[in-house]
């Protein structure tokens, strides 16, 4: 006797209402050969995320191109989420097709979808494991807008322009906005790599967003004394290693 599949749980992400009706139609018509419940519709990357931390689905099915936060940004951020789903892109745009099959997606479905490739993808979904962050960071042509932090089940984002710095606390990073902090699970090296052009490094554990630099001040100590940084809207003052001490120069001259 054949086991009995639990329906896959699934969450389609398209900011476009005839794709979502067309997903929608889909999924009914698949339905019982593929076993499945649709746990939700987003519009948008934001209203994703909150649909997959409340609900945790096991396959989300996302547009690529969408406004503010693209597809590649959602998946990185649902990739956090202490039980991942498994992603099936979805798009008009077959450019981006190759390159999620080199990278190893689990699937691509290029527009408009056919109800034969969709429960193709589906099938192979439920062996699938979540994309790794490397793969999707190599497919992204710019860096995120957006990066976010779980608190108590639920998920922040927060806008990369408000950072003012970010800081490495044993395994997590601290990132710090005028109003308050943020833990975040990332690496500071692949964060310095990813915005460069924003953040400068000014200590091993500690990169400070050069927009966010007010001035710099010399501190002197029972030693040689060091520079430390001085960052609008806040009182925190962040040293400067030796090490980094020509980005003092740098920046001041």
């Amino acid at each position: 006797m054949n086991a009995i599949r639990a329906p896959l749980r699934i969450l389609i992400v398209d900011d476009e209402l005839p794709a979502l009706r067309r997903l929608r139609e889909l999924l009914a018509d698949i339905g019982e050969r593929v076993g499945l419940v649709l746990i939700g519709e987003a519009a948008h990357g934001r209203e994703a995320l909150v649909i997959a931390a409340a609900h945790a689905p096991d396959v989300v099915l996302l547009d690529v191109r969408m406004p503010e936060i693209d597809g590649i940004e959602v998946a990185r951020h649902l990739q956090k989420l202490p039980r991942p789903p498994v992603i099936v892109f979805t798009t008009a745009y077959d450019a981006y097709a190759i390159k999620a099959f080199e990278v190893h997606a689990v699937d691509y479905l290029l527009k408009p979808i056919r109800a034969a490739r969709l429960e193709e993808a589906l099938n192979r979904a439920r062996a699938a494991a979540p994309l790794e962050d490397d793969d999707l960071r190599s497919m992204q042509t710019q860096a995120r807008v957006t990066l976010c932090a779980q608190e108590r089940g639920r998920i922040h984002l927060i806008p990369v322009a408000d950072i003012l710095y970010l800081k490495a606390e044993l395994k997590y990073v601290t990132a710090r906005t005028v109003e308050r902090e943020f833990v975040l699970e990332e690496s500071l090296t692949k964060l310095e790599q990813e915005f460069a052009e924003r953040f400068v490094r000014i200590h091993r554990n500690c990169l400070v967003a050069r927009a966010a630099i007010r001035g710099f001040a010399r501190v002197q100590d029972e030693a040689e004394g060091h520079w430390v940084v001085m960052l609008k809207g806040i009182d925190d003052r962040l040293a400067v290693s030796r090490r980094q001490h020509h980005v003092v120069r740098e920046l001041r001259g």
